[in-house]
């Protein structure tokens, strides 16, 4: 029997249906006699000899298994490509004037495409019958550029990762079509992608991207190509990549918040594979998944939102639910972090996060940033002290000397010697000499947190130490801080007192009125309670700052500065943020 009689025949067996496990090739019975003529003109488009090539390949005639997506996607982004408008940030295409070459495209609006994220979105707005013609029309533009022609565009192992598991999960909405050309077509490409995959997985960069890789690996071994070794090699690979991109503590090396969201999303959809397969899920996948979702939790807010380190932002409260939900992990807050590095300090309403940890590497994150000892509060719902926060991967939505900007000490709440980072940025954008150590301890004796906290960032260049003490009261009423700076022993001290401002970022939500002795400001949050803030050592005013938003806009805000000169031997200052209305 020929090939192609294999796909009419395995076609004869029945159509797909929503929710049926396996994903089978059809035909053109059934079909008016305008249908069949409008197909067979289609198919003929197709023939081509490099499609006759592409048949003669290996490719599945039907999935193992159709995942699903745990999830949930964005309603309002699936709404809008119903209308035919694929939006993601502030970028937006028509699905009619879509050109997957197209030099336009930013490189995250690109990768949103090519990795099929998009149908997330699609499911949350339409069911199967209304979402796979557009699904399909999307696809078949893909495949037409795409599917012969390997390219660093579109066929990274990463892109690769993410699209076996999307059109997998998805296979309803592209797969629905009954012109058997275009459905073996897809099967093909997924086919040979899974090949292409299982050669180039360590090819990608270490981190979150090697994992998703891998995660493709094993994908397609359960639901696509597969069989023990195939399977064996992917867990193998992905065992490997968790471990090297991943603290014990849950958290990844890059310490980039907003990658953590996406790790723990790309957990859950490989834990439903395995649901789907009816196979046990390996423990380390499972320990990985449940630490991530710690370590996700603990840089949340009290409105439920991501606090803004690492070049990103708060990123959506939707999304942050959507993947903690979707991942059916119980798992509580991390607070005390040493790899993963932000400590959470909670009670009652108010919620703090505290960096303790030198910047990452600059081989695991692109656009890290200067910040450590940096911290952001929020009252409830409401943020008060901010960082400046980032684009995450939209980087061309802001210039690119402001970006800069935004990764540097003074872009965070914390404290600035000599107007310097307290680790170098350099002109490529990579990091620098500085943050080498940080010495931690914390302590809730009588349900009072308190975490204290020093970087040796200053060390090289001025002899001293930065060390900031953070006290929240039971009540959760009230912040003391404490920021020294101490002498480093055995080090050459400048003979000259260095000046330092130590910077509180303000949400845009927040009204500032100074006190009549210069000392402090009442802090109004407009919707919220109102905060006096105290401060003893330095001299204190309030200046210009902006604050960038879960869609990467920059919003005007305030910040207040302490600002003074440390002797040689060093300093303190301190100060306190109560609640008082």
């Amino acid at each position: 029997m020929s090939l192609l009689e294999r796909v009419q025949s395995s076609a004869a067996e029945g159509e797909i249906e929503p929710g049926k496990r396996l994903i089978r090739v059809g035909d053109d019975r059934g079909l008016s006699l305008s249908e069949r003529l409008s197909n067979t003109l289609h198919r003929l488009s197709w023939r081509t000899p490099l499609h006759s090539m592409r048949l003669r390949g290996r490719f599945p005639l039907k999935l193992i298994a159709v995942p699903k997506d745990p999830v949930a996607g964005d309603k309002a982004v699936g709404e809008a490509l119903l209308k035919g408008l694929i939006v993601h940030g502030e970028e937006s295409v028509s699905v009619d004037d879509l050109d997957f070459f197209a030099p336009s495209l930013s490189p995250a609006f690109s990768d949103y495409l090519q990795s099929f994220a998009w149908l997330r979105d699609l499911a949350a707005a339409a069911t199967r019958e209304k979402g796979a013609r557009l699904a399909e029309k999307i696809v078949q533009k893909w495949l037409a550029v795409h599917a012969e022609q390997v390219s660093e565009l579109a066929w990274r192992p990463t892109l690769w990762g993410r699209r076996i598991l999307f059109w997998t999960a998805y296979a309803p909405y592209i797969l629905s079509s009954r012109d058997m050309v275009y459905r073996s077509a897809v099967l093909n490409a997924l086919a040979r992608g899974a090949r292409h995959l299982d050669k180039s997985a360590d090819k990608a960069k270490p981190g979150l991207r090697r994992i998703t890789a891998w995660s493709g690996v094993v994908t397609a071994a359960l639901v696509v190509q597969g069989g023990p070794a195939r399977l064996a090699k992917g867990e193998a690979g992905l065992a490997r990549a968790l471990a090297a991109a991943v603290h014990e503590d849950g958290g990844l090396v890059s310490r980039s918040p907003a990658e953590q969201l996406a790790l723990v999303e790309l957990l859950a959809q490989l834990r439903a594979v395995y649901l789907a397969v009816r196979h046990d899920l390996p423990e380390f996948v499972d320990d990985a998944l449940s630490g991530s979702v710690a370590a996700l939790l603990a840089v949340t807010l009290g409105d439920e939102s991501l606090s803004s380190w690492q070049g990103g932002n708060m990123l959506s409260k939707r999304r942050v639910a959507a993947a903690v939900e979707g991942s059916a992990a119980r798992a509580r807050p991390l607070r005390q972090a040493r790899g993963w590095g932000y400590q959470r300090i909670a009670s009652k309403t108010t919620v703090a996060v505290f960096d303790a940890a030198p910047p990452p590497p600059s081989r695991t994150l692109a656009g890290g940033c200067a910040s450590t000892l940096a911290f952001e509060l929020t009252d409830g719902p409401h943020r008060l002290i901010v960082n400046c926060g980032g684009v995450g991967s939209a980087t061309s939505a802001l210039p690119a000397e402001l970006v800069r900007a935004l990764r540097t000490t003074a872009a965070h709440s914390t404290l600035t010697l000599g107007d310097r980072n307290s680790t170098a940025i350099h002109e490529d954008g990579s990091l620098g000499k500085g943050v080498v150590q940080v010495e931690l301890s914390s302590d809730e004796t009588g349900g009072v947190a308190q975490v204290e906290a020093s970087h040796d960032g200053y060390v090289r260049r001025v002899g001293l130490i930065h060390q900031r003490q953070l006290t929240l009261s039971s009540d959760g009423r009230e912040l003391q801080g404490e920021d020294s700076l101490i002498a480093a022993g055995g080090r050459k001290r400048r003979p000259e007192p260095v000046p330092f401002a130590a910077r509180f970022h303000l949400a845009p939500s927040v009204e500032v009125t100074s006190t009549a002795d210069g000392q402090g400001a009442l802090l109004r949050i407009r919707g919220g309670s109102v905060w006096q803030f105290r401060c003893r050592g330095g001299k204190l005013s309030i200046e210009d700052s902006l604050w960038i938003d879960g869609d990467a806009r920059p919003h005007a805000s305030l910040q207040l500065v302490i600002w003074g000169e440390s002797p040689p031997d060093g300093m303190s200052i301190s100060w306190v943020l109560k609640r008082a209305a």
